[in-house]
């Protein structure tokens, strides 16, 4: 059966935020922001992509690469010359700094753009180590600024469902989760700058950020308890790496990311187990969700408040002395096991844009308005990375 006229939530979510956007084409013309970026590749280039398609906002300028790539994003916004950082950041015509270079190259570039009276916008993580965020942070404090890690997680519609879903208990209580990340190195060879910790500071800190920000925002802060990491033979590349994280209910979450697949076998996947059920998310940006579990009448009209016009399969049905279940040593009513389905790979891309965009337009509002609520602020950069640099000195020690 299906709740709604059986469109999927995400979908659902997406059509809004379009709507939205053409209705609010004029909401940044109270001033233009006009963008410099610093180092660009192929992510580049689609961020870029994004980020210009916000009315008011414009690039102008580019610095701090020569590589091929960088040429292609210059001639796809007709820059006519790559500059000099330095220059770049002299330029009064620039409002805000984009930063995609590398991590080891992130706290420096982004202290001195802000130092120079510009918001900044960078690639994770905001840095290396605690000090050096601290330092940027402080200066955008004093100064006002905008400074972010581009940790778009948060504006994902799937965020706010899954947040609503633990936030009502409509399962019960949250016990466990998992995030396992069978990522591709098909493109990293073995000279590029991500295998070398100096320049990325490891796996947790160049690329776990995202999902330690994400699980917080859930589950609010955490603790990381333990942390492993696997050596490639050979090369003695740091390849593979796990931790798990202890949240403020005691639930604990486990965190794997390995670097081992061709592109074509790159997959990620979440799992949430609550105490009458579990939801499977697919993707890195989550687009895609199975939930499973067993509900009375209440609580699958529960369950389909919170996921409006998704499809729900009714798998079994219970009836008399049935209905009675135990779990944890409690009693449970429950006339049906369900399943929810909501999501679409064809989502994919789409969404991923669309969270670039709501996460300028979001850093916008804040300009215009300082009293403006945002979902992303230098606290996300800054915390995700403690926790990062803590799962990579637990499994440093590690044997």
């Amino acid at each position: 059966m299906r709740a709604g006229n059986g469109k999927s939530g995400v979908a659902r979510a997406w059509k809004i935020a379009t709507a939205w956007k053409k209705q609010h084409r004029g909401v940044m013309k109270t001033g233009k922001i006009r963008i410099g970026v610093i180092g660009a590749g192929g992510f580049g280039l689609f961020a870029l992509q994004h980020f210009t398609q916000i009315p008011g906002v414009e690039l102008v300028g580019m610095a701090g690469t020569h590589r091929e790539a960088a040429f292609a994003v210059a001639q796809r916004f007709g820059i006519p010359d790559i500059e000099e950082v330095d220059a770049l950041l002299e330029r009064p015509d620039i409002d805000l700094v984009y930063i995609a270079t590398p991590p080891f190259l992130h706290a420096a570039q982004g202290l001195r753009a802000l130092q120079a009276g510009k918001h900044v916008i960078c690639e994770k993580p905001l840095a290396l180590n605690l000090v050096e965020a601290d330092e940027m942070i402080a200066v955008a404090q004093k100064g006002s600024l905008v400074l972010i890690a581009n940790l778009m997680q948060r504006y994902n519609p799937m965020f706010d469902t899954i947040k609503t879903l633990i936030e009502s208990r409509a399962l019960g209580e949250f016990l466990h989760g998992y995030f396992e990340n069978y990522a591709s190195d098909e493109g990293l060879k073995p000279e590029h700058w991500f295998w070398d910790p100096n320049k990325s500071g490891g796996i947790f800190i160049e690329h776990g950020v995202h999902f330690f920000d994400l699980f917080e925002g859930w589950l609010g802060p955490g603790q990381v308890v333990s942390a492993q990491r696997t050596l490639r033979p050979g090369s003695g590349l740091e390849e593979q790496v796990q931790c798990a994280v202890r949240y403020g209910g005691g639930a604990l979450v486990n965190f794997y990311h390995g670097f081992t697949q061709p592109n074509r076998l790159d997959r990620q996947e979440f799992r949430l187990l609550f105490e009458r059920g579990d939801v499977v998310l697919s993707g890195w940006v989550p687009v895609q969700m199975r939930l499973r579990g067993v509900a009375n009448e209440k609580g699958t009209r529960d369950l389909m408040e919170i996921f409006h016009e998704a499809q729900l399969n009714v798998t079994e049905v219970y009836g008399g002395g049935s209905r009675t279940a135990q779990g944890r040593h409690k009693v449970l009513d429950i006339y049906q096991k369900v399943e929810v389905r909501m999501g679409s790979q064809e989502n994919k891309m789409l969404c991923y844009g669309d969270l670039l965009e709501s996460a300028l337009r979001d850093q916008l509002r804040w300009i215009y308005n300082p009293e403006h609520p945002r979902k992303l602020t230098h606290r996300n950069g800054r915390e995700s990375l403690a926790m990062a640099l803590d799962a990579t000195r637990l499994a440093m020690e590690s044997r």
